[in-house]
């Protein structure tokens, strides 16, 4: 768990990546938007990978909690997807800078133990999809013709356009009611 320090620092390191890039994520940067020395910031982390690690693992452990509240969600594949969904773009909508962590995998892909906690998040999500689906195809709400892994891939990949779309500019429409029409379309793909 972490201390209420690290938890500022792993908040402003966040918003720093937002609003700089990943380039912009120095701690000497990271001490002066949170007003203590860089010493101080290495009191709390070794460095700034594992600034980053914290950031990430944050990440997976709300990746793991919904897939836990999916497990228990009683309801159809669909619906599941859509209140999986909609969790995760009022999330963005609330904290925007947490899109351009989560949704720039590639900034981590020169730190291999980085690059290995994306792989798992994304494992993750990608699981968690298609076991809905898997769920759904075996009841018969969700069509067979199409491979569960497909299926996943085109949902995951519709939501992830989305946001890094919404993102990119700008945050200039309403993410939640775009998130809507893709689901309702997302529901219709789906569905036998």
């Amino acid at each position: 768990m972490l201390s209420e320090r690290q938890e500022q620092i792993v908040s402003e390191s966040i918003n720093i990546i937002d609003e700089k890039g990943i380039q912009g994520l120095t701690i000497k940067n990271l001490s002066k938007a949170i007003g203590i020395s860089e010493p101080g910031i290495y009191r709390h982390f070794e460095s700034k990978t594992e600034i980053l690690l914290s950031i990430l693992n944050n990440f997976k452990e709300m990746a793991i909690m919904l897939s836990k509240m999916m497990r228990s969600y009683d309801a159809t594949a669909t619906e599941k997807i859509r209140f999986m969904f909609s969790k995760m773009l009022d999330l963005f909508s609330e904290t925007p800078s947490m899109v351009s962590v989560i949704f720039s995998e590639e900034i981590f892909k020169n730190e291999e133990i980085l690059k290995t906690k994306i792989v798992e998040i994304l494992n993750l999500h990608g699981q968690t999809i298609e076991n809905i689906i898997s769920e759904g195809q075996s009841e018969k709400n969700v069509r067979e013709d199409i491979d569960k892994k497909s299926l996943a891939l085109i949902t995951m990949g519709s939501l992830r356009l989305l946001v890094k779309r919404w993102d990119l500019n700008n945050h200039n429409f309403d993410l939640s009611t775009e998130g809507n029409k893709l689901i309702a379309v997302l529901s219709k793909v789906l569905s036998v």
